[in-house]
This record gives structure tokens, sequence and C-alpha cells, in this order.
């Protein structure tokens, strides 16, 4: 029946509990530099913040009609308007965790209206990528005819004016001549993510090269040559597909625990990734496993500046351009803005400026969406956007792989990851 007391509503039962960690303090709805909430701070619509939804959530749960109620279009629209930041787990007082309740949300969502033709496609990214090579080409086709756009909205729901991020032709392959040093005292195994694979594999290319450079032994977390590529879960969980996210981090799980227990460090390049594996995945009761795993895994800057603190490192070059820094959203959610600022200036970057850009909007496939389009290019616009009309002489540097598509598609700069900046220049 709930707990009046704790503010818990009646129905929902561990779901309820979640949302009810909500102490109403506004402080997701307050001015300042907080990550939180993307969506309330370009609106001002109270419904979009992260206790909002709360409130509307526990409004719907508390009714003996909630089956209705919860699904109700302002309620679909505050939760889908979530662009999933985690600024809310990092910066609320009680740590709400409103992407996790959204994806709950999403699943309840779908077992009671089924799966759109969208979220078939996102959530089975991966997997699709992997199973149809050719994806690329039609995905290429796509962006260059009109006409295909228009229909391909109708049909799909993506944005007719987004330009759909295009996997290249040669996608990531394992380089034979990895640097295998038995005596180093920096072991790593580098997992790479579906998007660094399939669309930007000149960054583990160059993420393998600064890791060489710095006197790892470096290993690749690689599937049978006819098995799909490991995969974090993520893009299932993004679209209420539990079930199947548990089976991609169950996986990639299984595979990296030898290599943790062989006393290796778990590398990530992309923020999203890392934290889905090292953050989302533990609501997913993979049990001690996922543990291990989780404590041994770090984003390539989190692993550099605090394995190299103190250590005598390869200056920039003197031609190094400014780095213009702008912090993917996960990123600010586990406190990784630091370790790049720590590891520039181990660097001795030149002229280096992590911006103040707040969020992109792109969120992953948010911006893509054609209910969402808008509201995205509105939260580009309000800080990113402003803040690179500035740094025309120097580089963007975008760790997250949603935030250089924004990037790229609105200013038509490319934006580079930390690991192609700081190799391309020592």
């Amino acid at each position: 029946m709930g707990d009046a007391y704790a503010d818990i509503p009646r129905h929902g039962d561990n779901y309820a509990k979640a949302i009810a960690v909500c102490i109403n303090s506004k402080q997701c709805e307050a001015e300042g530099k907080q990550v939180m909430c993307p969506s309330y701070k370009v609106t001002g619509n109270p419904n979009l913040s992260t206790g909002g939804r709360v409130r509307l959530l526990k409004a719907a749960l508390s009714g003996d009609d909630f089956q209705t109620k919860l699904f109700e279009p302002e309620i679909v629209q505050a939760l889908q308007s979530c662009l999933s930041c985690k600024g809310c787990k990092r910066e609320c007082e009680n740590n709400v965790d409103m992407p996790l309740i959204k994806a709950e949300f999403m699943a309840q969502h779908r077992a009671r209206h089924g799966t759109s033709l969208r979220s078939y496609i996102i959530g089975n990214l991966p997997r699709l990528l992997f199973d149809y090579p050719a994806l690329g080409k039609l995905i290429r086709l796509r962006n260059s005819s009109p006409l295909l756009r228009r229909i391909g909205a109708r049909l799909t729901k993506f944005a007719a004016d987004a330009d759909l991020p295009q996997p290249v032709k040669h996608k990531f392959k394992k380089p034979s001549n990895l640097p295998q040093r038995p005596d180093a005292k920096h072991k790593v195994v580098l997992f790479i993510d579906t998007f660094t694979r399939y669309f930007e594999p000149e960054i583990a290319y160059a993420a393998i090269s600064l890791l060489d450079h710095l006197g790892c032994s470096i290993d690749i977390l690689e599937s049978q040559q006819k098995e799909a590529p490991f995969c974090c879960g993520r893009t299932y969980l993004s679209q209420g597909m539990i079930d199947e996210a548990h089976d991609q981090a169950q996986r990639l799980v299984s595979a990296l625990l030898p290599h943790v227990r062989a006393g290796k460090t778990v590398i990530g390049l992309e923020a999203s990734c890392v934290l889905g594996l090292r953050d989302d995945a533990k609501a997913l009761r993979l049990g001690e496993e996922l543990t291990e795993v989780a404590s041994a895994t770090f984003l390539l800057e989190e692993y550099l500046a605090r394995e190299l603190k103190g250590a005598e490192l390869p200056q920039l070059s003197s031609d190094a351009p400014a780095a213009f820094i702008h912090g993917h959203c996960h990123q600010k959610a586990v406190g990784a803005m630091k370790a790049v600022r720590r590891l520039l200036k181990a660097f001795s970057a030149p002229d280096f400026q992590i911006m103040d850009t707040g969020c992109c909007g792109m969120a992953g496939t948010y911006g893509l969406e054609v209910e969402n389009r808008e509201l995205s290019l509105e939260v580009a616009r309000h800080s990113l956007l402003p803040a690179l009309e500035s740094t025309e002489k120097g580089l963007i540097v975008a760790n997250g792989f949603s935030c250089r598509q924004q990037i790229n598609t609105l200013t038509k700069r490319r934006a580079v990851h930390l690991a192609e900046y700081l190799n391309g220049y020592l």
C-alpha cells in the first residue's frame, strides 16, 4: 500500500521506491552549472526536470487506475524528453537515477504498445551493423537523397533534416603487431565499443598508438570470427529492451573477467559504454563478476591520469593547436573531466580550455528522433554553439560519439577524440 511517510506511491513496488528517492529539493531546477537537466534548462517546463518527472510518476502510481495513468501523454512526453545525461545520478542529493527510471518506463511501454521499427533499429544496431555490412551504403544513400529522407521519416520516425551517422567502409580491425610487454607495469585490455568500431575506428588506432608510446602492454577484447563483437548493452537499455541489455552485458562481463583476473585494466573510449558497464549494468543483476570487472574498468583519460601521475611524460609538440574541450555528459557524471584536465597539463598541452558547453543535445539517437529533434537543437543552441563560435582557430576535442556528430553536423567542423589529439601531437 505504499508508505505515506516516505512518500512512496501505492503501486509500482521497487520501481515506486526508486522514484520515491527524490526529496523534492528542486536542486534539478536550480540555476547553475550542473549537468541536469538539459531539457528543463532550455524550456523552463518544471515537468521536464528530474523532480517534475518524479512528481508526475508518483501521482500516476498512487491511484488505482495507475496502469492507465502511467501512459498518459503528459507523462510519456516528460519521460521521452529525458536525454539520459546521468547528471541527476551525480548531482541530486539522493542520486535519483532518471535514465534507469526512464529505461524501465520504456520497457513497460513496450510491453503495452509493442516495439516500434525505430526502437528495434536503435536497440539492435550493434547486431545489425555486424549482420548487414551493406547497411552503411543504405544510410549514405538516405543521407544524400531528400526523397529518401522524407520516406524514412514516415517509416522510421528519424527526423528528415537530421544526418544519420554513417558507418565507414573499413571497420576496426585488430592490429597484428600489438605490443606485448610481459614485464610492463601497465597491462591493459582495450574494449572497442560499437560506435568506435563501425563509425570512427581511427580513434581506436590512435588510442593503441598512444598506449604503446607510453609503454603499456596492450590486448584487444575481440570475439570469435563469426560472432558479433562485444557490446555493453546500452543501445538495448535505451529502448527499454531490458532482457537484451542483460544478455549483452553478461556476455561482455564474462569475456572481460579472465583479463581482469590476469591483472589487466579494462579501458574504454566511449563514456556511455564505460558508464553502462560500471553503473547501469549493476541494475541488471549480474552478480559479483560484474562488480569485479566494473571496479577494473576506466575511461582512457581516467586510467592515464591515475597511472601516469607523477611520471615524466613526453610533451606535445610546439605546433599543437589550442584544444577546446567539450565534455560528454557521462564524462561529467563520473567526474572524468578532472582527469582530462590533469592529463592535458601533464602533457603540457598549449592553451587548452575546458569549455562550459552543457549538453550537446544529441544524446545517442535523441537528436535524430522526430519528436525530439527541435528540443535537441534548442539544447545545442543553449550553451554549446555559442561557446564554439569563439574557437575558430583551435581544435575541438570531444570524447562522446554523439557529441562529435552534433558538432560536426551543426558547425561543419570535425571534433576529435582526446586520444587522437594526444597521439597526433606527441
